[in-house]
C-alpha cells in the first residue's frame, strides 16, 4: 500500500518540485555515505582546523619537498611515512591524514624517517583540572588503544592522575636554582672526601627519580634579546648579589637599577676582554681567532665574558666551572645568552671526546694542574686537538713568591713530560702574564722520552668519558701510516662542511661521507621550509638552542648564519658522532637523558628531540624526562619533537598537563610552547 502511493505521488506530474526535492536528499545521502570525508561536500565544511591559541597557521604557499633527516645509525624504511605539512591541529585530536590543509601544505614530500619499534597511540588527553592548589591534577593516559599511526581506531585505554608539585630541595640549595645531580644534599654528605672537587661532581638522585618543578624566581621576566643581553640582564632572573661584592674589583659585573652590568672585564683582563684577546694574537699570530681557531675551551670561565667576546671573531667558546665555586657565575653567562656548562675537573673525565678544542684557556681558574700525579693536565691533554693551544695566565707565570715559584716549576716539569711545548711567555700592558704551550702533532717526542712517565694510554684505556674516571696516561694522537698526525681541519667557515674520515676519531663506528652530506643537507631544507616558514616561534627571541639528540649537526649546520647558539648533546648510548661534530666547528656534550643535565634551570629558548624518546623510556618515564625539559626551558619558549605519532601523543599529554601551549604537525612533529604556569599558580600567560 505505502509503495503503490509512492509510486502514485511520483506519477503526478503537477508535483515537480516535491520530486526534486526527495531525489537531492536521496543522491546527497548516497554521496555522503560513500564519500565521509569532510570535504566532500565543501558548503558543508568549514576549515577551521588549526594551531592552538599560541600558533599561527602553517604558511599557505607550497615550498618544495624536504625529508625529514636520518639519525646517525638508521636506515631507511621499506616504506616511507606520511608526509607532513602546513595543517597544524590542537593537538589533543590530530586531524587524520587527509585532512586538508586550511592554508595549504608546507611540505608535501614523503619523508624518510628512522623509527624505531613503538606501539600504538594513546587516545588523546582529558581536559587540565583547574585546581590551584599546590599540586595541579591532569588527567593523562597511560594505557594505548589500537588503530593506526593517524590516531582511527576504538578502544578506551586506561588512565591514570599526574600530580605536579614544586620541587623539595635540601638546605642551602635555592628552589628556583635546583639542579638535581648536583644538588644532592644526601649523597654528598655521604662522600669520603671533597679533596679532589667530588662534591662538585655529578651525584644523581636514584629511584624515584625527581618528577617536581622549579618555582620561578619572583619577579622573573623574558630574558633581554642578543646582542643587548650580553651586556645586562635582568636583576631578577638571576638574583644573586653576591658575586658582585666578592668581584668588586675585578670589573666582573655590578648592579645597576634592575639590571646586572657586565663592562666586560675578568681577574686577569681588568682593562677589558677586548684588549686581552687582542693581546693574545699580537704575541701568538698564528691562534688567529675565527679561521684557524673555531672551537675554544674556557676553564673556569667566570660570568665568561672571554668566550662572549670571541663571538665577534667568529670562535665559539665552551665555557664551564663548578656549580657555586662563585655564586652562580654560569647561570651569569647563560642568562647573558652564551655558552656555558657546569662541569669541574674532579676525579671523572669531562663530558667532551678526544681531540676536539683548537683552543684551552685559563685564567685564574684555581686548578692545580699537577695535582694527583698530574691527572688534570692530562685531561686537558686528552680533549685538546694535536696542534692546539693552551693559554695559561695565572699568578705562578708572573709572580715570584715562594708559592707562585714551587707551582710554576711543578708545571714546567709537567708540560715537559707530556711534551708539550712553551711557545710563547709574555705580560701585556699591566704586567699580567700569559704563557701559551702547544701540544704536539706527531709521536715522536712520546716515542723518545727517556723517562716513560706519565705512561702511554694503552687501547683498553679508549672509552667513553661518561662517568669514567680520570686517566693517569698519556694519548697520543691517532696518525697516519707515515708518522704524521691528523692534520688540523680547514679554517673556519669551510671547516663546517669538510670532508671527514670514514670513521670517528675515537669511536669504532663507521660513518659514511654520504649519510653525513644526506644529513646536512635535509635539515638545511627542513630548517629554512618548515621551522622558519611553518612553526609560529618569534626567532628573533632565540638565543640558546640544544638539540637534545644531535646526530652529525646537520640542525645546528642550518642554523649558523643566525644570531643563536646550538649546545649539540650526543647521548652516550647512541652512536659516536660528537667527534664529527667538533670537527665541523661545532661544541657539544654527552649526556644520558634520563638524568638532569649540567645547567641551572630557564636557560634555553628552543629545545628539541628527534626519535630518542622511545628508546629513553625502555630506561627511564616520559614524565621525568618532560620534567627535565621543563626544568632548563624558559617560560615562553619552545620545544620540538620529532617521533612516531605514539610518542608524540604521549609526551603532548604531559606537556599539556604543565599548561603548554601545543601543536601537532603532519602526526609527526609536536611543537610545545611552555607557559609561566607554576603548581599553585593562576597565570600561566604573563
Amino acid at each position: 500500500m505505502a509503495i503503490s502511493s509512492a509510486l502514485s505521488f511520483l506519477s503526478d506530474r503537477k508535483r515537480p518540485i516535491a520530486i526534486a526535492v526527495i531525489l537531492f536528499i536521496l543522491l546527497s545521502s548516497l554521496f555522503l555515505l560513500l564519500s565521509p570525508a569532510p570535504s566532500a561536500l565543501p558548503f558543508f565544511y568549514s576549515p577551521t582546523a588549526r594551531f592552538s591559541s599560541s600558533f599561527s597557521p602553517i604558511a599557505a604557499s607550497a615550498p618544495p619537498q624536504t625529508p625529514i633527516p636520518v639519525s646517525a645509525d638508521a636506515s631507511p624504511p621499506q616504506t616511507p611515512v606520511g608526509a607532513f605539512g602546513g595543517s597544524g591541529s590542537n593537538s589533543a585530536d590530530p586531524p587524520p591524514a587527509d585532512t586538508a590543509a586550511p592554508h595549504g601544505d608546507a611540505t608535501a614530500a614523503a619523508v624518510h624517517l628512522h623509527q624505531p619499534d613503538h606501539s600504538p597511540p594513546p587516545p588523546a588527553a582529558a581536559e587540565v583540572s583547574a585546581s590551584v592548589d599546590k599540586k595541579e591534577i591532569a588527567t593523562v593516559v597511560s594505557g594505548e588503544r589500537g588503530g593506526d599511526e593517524g590516531g582511527e581506531g576504538g578502544g578506551a585505554g586506561a588512565e591514570e592522575v599526574l600530580s605536579w608539585d614544586l620541587c623539595e630541595v635540601g638546605k642551602r640549595v635555592e628552589p628556583a636554582d635546583y639542579i638535581p645531580c648536583l644538588d644532592n644534599v644526601k649523597a654528598v654528605k655521604a662522600l669520603k672526601s671533597t679533596r679532589h672537587m667530588e662534591h662538585r661532581e655529578r651525584h644523581c638522585p636514584t629511584e624515584p627519580r625527581p618528577r617536581c618543578l622549579v618555582p620561578l624566581p619572583a619577579g622573573y621576566r623574558l630574558p633581554l634579546p642578543w646582542p643587548r643581553s650580553r651586556d645586562m640582564i635582568w636583576y631578577n632572573n638571576v638574583p644573586h648579589p653576591k658575586l658582585v661584592e666578592y668581584k668588586k674589583d675585578q670589573n666582573w659585573v655590578r648592579k645597576s637599577g634592575n639590571y646586572f652590568v657586565f663592562p666586560g672585564g675578568g681577574t686577569q683582563f681588568k682593562a677589558g676582554v677586548t684588549r686581552y684577546i687582542r693581546f693574545i694574537e699580537q704575541i701568538m699570530p698564528q691562534i688567529n681567532w675565527g679561521t684557524h681557531t673555531r672551537t675554544v675551551l674556557d676553564v673556569g670561565c667566570g660570568v665568561a665574558s672571554f668566550g662572549g667576546y670571541l663571538l665577534d671573531r667568529n670562535v665559539i667558546t665552551m665555557s664551564f666551572a663548578p656549580k657555586d665555586e662563585h655564586e652562580a657565575q654560569i647561570q651569569f653567562a647563560l642568562e647573558r645568552g652564551i655558552p656555558a656548562l657546569l662541569a669541574a675537573i674532579g676525579t671523572q673525565k669531562l663530558p667532551f671526546p678526544d681531540n676536539a678544542f683548537d683552543v684551552i684557556h685559563c685564567a685564574r681558574c684555581r686548578v692545580h694542574w699537577y695535582a694527583d700525579g698530574g691527572k688534570p693536565l692530562l685531561e686537558l691533554n686528552r680533549v685538546l686537538r694535536p696542534g692546539g693551544y693552551y693559554i695559561w695566565s695565572a699568578t705562578p707565570v708572573y709572580r715570584r713568591g715562594k708559592r707562585d715559584e714551587e707551582d710554576w716549576n711543578a708545571m714546567v716539569t709537567l708540560t715537559k713530560s707530556i711534551c708539550w711545548r712553551t711557545v710563547v711567555k709574555s705580560k701585556d700592558v699591566n704586567k699580567i702574564g700569559v704563557v701559551i704551550y702547544q701540544k704536539p702533532v706527531s709521536n715522536s717526542c712520546y716515542i723518545e722520552r727517556k723517562n716513560n712517565e706519565p705512561p702511554l694510554c694503552t687501547a683498553r684505556d679508549d672509552h667513553s668519558p661518561w662517568y669514567t674516571p680520570l686517566d693517569s696516561c698519556l694519548l697520543l694522537p691517532v696518525v697516519s701510516s707515515s708518522g704524521e698526525g691528523n692534520g688540523w681541519p680547514i679554517s673556519w667557515p669551510e671547516r663546517l662542511n669538510m670532508r671527514y674520515p670514514s670513521r670517528s676519531d675515537n669511536s669504532s663506528t663507521q660513518f659514511s661521507q654520504e649519510k653525513i652530506d644526506s644529513d646536512t643537507k635535509q635539515w638545511s631544507g627542513l630548517v629554512s621550509e618548515v621551522y622558519f616558514s611553518g612553526f609560529a616561534i618569534d626567532w628573533s627571541s632565540i638565543r640558546n638552542v640544544m638539540d637534545m639528540n644531535a646526530g652529525f649537526g646537520g640542525f645546528a649546520a642550518s642554523l649558523i648564519d643566525r644570531p643563536l647558539w646550538v649546545m649539540n648533546v650526543v647521548p652516550f648510548d647512541q652512536p659516536d658522532t660528537l667527534p664529527i661534530i667538533f670537527n665541523r666547528g661545532l661544541i657539544g656534550v654527552y649526556h644520558d637523558w634520563c638524568e638532569s643535565f649540567n645547567t641551572y634551570p630557564r636557560t634555553y629558548d628552543l629545545l628539541q628531540m628527534s626519535y630518542l624518546l622511545q628508546s629513553l623510556t625502555n630506561r627511564c618515564d616520559i614524565i621525568e624526562v618532560a620534567a627535565e625539559i621543563d626544568r632548563i626551558l624558559r617560560p615562553g619558549r619552545w620545544f620540538v619533537l620529532h617521533d612516531t605519532i605514539g610518542v608524540i601523543r604521549k609526551m603532548d599529554q604531559v606537556l599539556r598537563s604543565l599548561h603548554y601551549k601545543t601543536a601537532i604537525v603532519k602526526q609527526q612533529l609536536l611543537v610545545a610552547r611552555k607557559s609561566f604556569w607554576r603548581p599553585g599558580s593562576t597565570d600561566d600567560s604573563r
